[in-house]
């Protein structure tokens, strides 16, 4: 880090401050950069060791780890590039695991094209209209009827992770520019 000591003492600060705020949110773990297999494999493996340490139960081990996975194929398969010079293959994004007493939460974030937005919102809103027998039927349904987009997605993963968490979604759509927004998912896993 090269930089004269005024930069490296605020970045140091910066540091202190990013360390407070990740044990205030509680957070367990917290990456960003490409989302591929092996990054999913290895961020699994570790919650599991994890949550077998802290003797979590099977059935929330089970959860968490199929949310997990959703999730980051979410970021991985779906993320934009805003970089016409970047060349990648696997999707850009962050991602964090936070546990409190009473719930995990699992965050993503990734850029998405503004063209997307208002199509996701609508599958997220009737998504989170929907009970659990709703949701089984919207998931049959999109199975046999889907829509599926340029990348793959029938809004199947939303679907999913709201039946395996019982719980809403919550998502933002954060401007960056006049074509990209950044995407953001929480999804809650009670305990």
């Amino acid at each position: 880090m090269a930089g004269n000591g005024a930069d490296i003492k605020e970045f140091l600060e910066f540091v202190y401050g990013f360390y407070r705020s990740m044990n205030e949110h509680k957070v367990q773990l917290a990456y960003e950069g490409e989302i591929t297999h092996q990054i999913t494999k290895a961020f699994t493996s570790l919650t599991e060791t994890t949550m077998e340490l802290e003797e979590e139960s099977h059935s929330t081990q089970k959860k968490v780890f199929h949310v997990m996975v959703e999730c980051l194929q979410n970021v991985g398969k779906h993320a934009e590039v805003i970089d016409p010079n970047e060349i990648r293959k696997d999707g850009k994004g962050i991602f964090l695991l936070c546990k409190n007493e009473g719930e995990y939460t699992i965050t993503t974030g990734n850029i998405l094209n503004k063209t997307r937005t208002h199509e996701m919102t609508e599958v997220l809103e009737k998504v989170n209209s929907l009970d659990k027998e709703g949701l089984k039927q919207l998931y049959k349904q999109q199975i046999k009827e889907g829509r599926l987009s340029n990348k793959g997605g029938a809004g199947l993963g939303f679907i999913d992770i709201a039946k395996k968490t019982g719980n809403k979604l919550f998502y933002n759509f954060l401007p960056i520019d006049d074509e990209f927004s950044f995407f953001v998912l929480t999804s809650k896993i009670s305990r």
